[in-house]
């Protein structure tokens, strides 16, 4: 029932709460400017700072990204998984998401409960549900109370390993953020 109630919130544009195979991610409709401002607005997060997007397969980041022939091979090796891959943008995404920048970052969770919540609605934003400069939240009642008040729904999955995810602009050959499979990253980098 809950993640019914979170896809209903999220294709109303509304902030939610969901659990990753990472951290809890804050999502709202990626393609929504609106949207995109309350998450911004719900982490106190800077309109520099870009926020990533969340979809549920690698085909279904290809109708919002033009990645090239060798991060897409990137991209089918190493999502589903904690990894963020950076790669260019298509127009459907608004400047709010990339803060105005050509390129975004791609998540897909290798988690059961954001994949079938991913399956049922538009893309959603892809960044950790905590307050900006706060630590990344594993478990729910560890929740910011404006975070948690912010959000139309938290769909809680249990804790969570708490590991951040590469950020990888495959394209580039650079790792900006070591985290989980880092080192298998940066081997098929090189």
């Amino acid at each position: 029932m809950e993640l019914d109630d979170a896809v209903a919130a999220a294709r109303d544009g509304e902030a939610i709460v969901y659990p990753t195979e990472t951290v809890y991610g804050l999502g709202a409709d990626a393609t929504d400017a609106d949207a995109v401002e309350r998450v911004f607005d719900l982490k106190g997060r800077s309109r520099e700072k870009p926020l990533s997007l969340a979809v549920p397969s690698v085909d279904a980041a290809l109708e919002h990204t033009r990645p090239t022939a060798r991060e897409e091979r990137f991209m089918r090796r190493f999502l589903p998984g904690p990894v963020t891959v950076v790669v260019e943008r298509r127009e459907t995404l608004p400047d709010v998401l990339t803060a105005g920048r050509e390129r975004v970052g791609i998540r897909i969770p290798d988690h059961e409960t954001a994949l079938a919540l991913l399956e049922r609605t538009p893309p959603l934003t892809a960044t950790s549900a905590n307050r900006s400069g706060e630590p990344s939240i594993t478990r729910v009642s560890d929740l910011d109370t404006r975070v948690r008040e912010g959000a139309a729904v938290v769909v809680d999955g249990g804790e969570t390993p708490g590991t951040e995810s590469t950020v990888v602009d495959p394209g580039e050959g650079v790792v900006h953020r070591r985290g989980a499979m880092a080192d298998d990253i940066e081997d098929w980098l090189s």
